[in-house]
């Protein structure tokens, strides 16, 4: 080092000192830019008081099924609330900071569709108030400084309309990038989309909590129908976790806020509850099996099913995959459904397998229901279904019987599978994936799980290999910089005793 024209020589001790915070200030810089940032959002599940029928949750089913799907790194949390009772009819929603000056809208997540809309204020046929308890806000674009409505020139409205998630009059560049999804009860949204700021609660690896941003295309919907309209269940718009570019998951990936994964666990206790994270959870024993590619859906390959290790005579060409069947994983429905061929086999081999202490009642709706004095482990068989690449998944009685009321004093259990009539689709709900971590890794396009309590907590991998620590209802990060700056005290009190004791 030369001051005023002087070389001075730095003692040895001093330089080693300087050397090894240099090391600290590089690592903590490093892993500031690669990403040990989690951002958080709070999720939370409407319960109304009264509880629902079968043939309403049927109806909820059909309404999802009939939509059209359009068509870094850090841990986004939204720590779930609400029961997993079928039967206590319920969304599940987030509230997202839009806007400048930012805003909240309470908006239902969906995995079965692609993009983030709000209600606009210039809404036709909008509730203004919802039986949620929730408090519904209406989106002005004019009123944020930082929004910008996307016209048919856009770059991204051009990819949007390749993927049907658009729509342009032809011929004019300057109009409104436009949107119009519709759903099988009748009911629909419409709108354009507009580019603005969401924002996040950012939690750093100590545990701090700082804000963050990132911009983001979503839709403003200025017209609703059906369902939609109805102020019982009303929420702010809809947040889709599809696969396609305008997705949350894939902007938010694509900006570096979150990975290309998510998870969820959802608790069928009697308090409900569970996590959803934008991150791997990386707990033992999760298997995976691949997404099937060019699939709009989260589509896997189911190849068999057993009850009590019995393979189902099933024509394995049942469950293949094409533009008209397969099997879909899909955590917003509520019940389960088996294509028509296989609908039979199923349910005659869950009666021939019950055990004596189960007897059979006739119901109203048609379902093959139950009643028995025994627990339902020992009244009712096992099923495995069984995946491309040798992995199961295991179905307690629970996750496929449904408590459909009570006979004196005894409780009526029903086949929760229902026959997805005039179909060879097969779709996996909430009634299958409770008490099970499920993995959605979009990165390597692969779906895992295992069976899981989902009252406690689970570590999450961020795309960086990073593993986070997350509690139940409550983001709790083992602070990736806490760990390295105690590593890295302890080194450097090593490096330095060894340094005086050559001197």
């Amino acid at each position: 080092m030369v001051v005023g024209g002087r070389k001075m020589r730095i003692p040895p001790l001093i330089l080693l000192l300087l050397l090894l915070s240099a090391s600290a200030a590089g690592m903590f810089t490093a892993q500031r830019d690669s990403g040990a940032f989690q951002a958080g959002l709070r999720l939370e599940r409407a319960l109304p008081t009264k509880g629902v029928r079968l043939d309403h949750l049927l109806a909820r089913d059909r309404a999802r099924h009939g939509r059209s799907l359009l068509g870094t790194s850090g841990v986004v949390d939204f720590p779930v609330e609400g029961s997993a009772n079928p039967f206590t009819f319920g969304l599940y929603y987030t509230r997202v900071r839009l806007g400048n000056p930012a805003r909240d809208y309470y908006v239902q997540i969906d995995t079965g569709s692609d993009v983030l809309w709000v209600t606009c204020s210039s809404c036709d046929g909008c509730p203004i108030s919802s039986g949620l308890n929730i408090q519904l806000n209406f989106y002005e674009p004019d009123k944020s400084s930082t929004s910008t409505v996307l016209t048919c020139s856009d770059d991204r409205c051009t990819s949007a309309l390749q993927t049907g998630e658009a729509v342009c009059p032809s011929g004019s560049s300057r109009h409104a990038c436009s949107y119009s999804f519709q759903y099988g009860d009748g009911s629909g949204t419409a709108g354009y989309y507009v580019y603005d700021t969401i924002y996040f609660d950012t939690i750093t690896g100590d545990q701090q909590s700082l804000n963050s941003s990132a911009q983001i295309v979503f839709g403003c919907s200025n017209s609703q129908s059906g369902d939609l309209t109805k102020s019982d269940k009303a929420v702010g718009g809809i947040l889709g976790f599809g696969q396609n570019g305008l997705s949350v998951i894939s902007q938010l990936s694509s900006a570096g806020v979150a990975p290309s994964v998510f998870s969820h666990c959802l608790s069928s206790s009697d308090s409900g509850g569970g996590i959803l994270v934008l991150g791997e959870i990386v707990e033992p024993g999760i298997v995976y099996t691949p997404l099937v590619p060019s699939q709009p859906h989260y589509n896997i390959n189911l190849e068999s099913i057993t009850v009590n290790g019995q393979a189902l005579s099933i024509d394995s060409s049942v469950f293949t995959t094409t533009d008209t069947r397969g099997t879909i994983v899909d955590s917003g429905t509520t019940l389960a459904y088996l294509a028509e061929q296989a609908y039979g086999p199923f349910v005659n081999a869950i009666i021939a397998s019950v055990s004596s202490s189960v007897r059979s009642i006739s119901t109203s709706g048609g379902n093959e229901c139950f009643v028995t004095s025994s627990s339902l482990d020992e009244s009712f068989p096992s099923v495995t279904l069984n995946f491309k690449g040798s992995v199961s998944m295991s179905l307690k009685p629970e996750n496929y019987l449904l408590q459909q009321g009570i006979d004196g004093d005894t409780i009526i259990w029903c086949i929760g599978f229902q026959n997805n009539k005039g179909s060879e689709i097969t779709i996996l709900g909430d009634l299958v994936l409770k008490d099970k971590i499920v993995v959605y890794d979009l990165a390597n396009q692969r779906i895992g799980w295992r069976n899981y309590d989902c009252s406690q907590s689970v570590n999450v991998s961020t795309s960086s290999g990073r593993n986070q620590f997350l509690n139940t209802g409550q983001f709790n990060a083992n602070g990736v910089s806490h760990m390295v700056c105690h590593k890295l005290l302890w080194t450097s009190i090593g490096f330095l005793f060894l340094f005086l004791f050559f001197l």
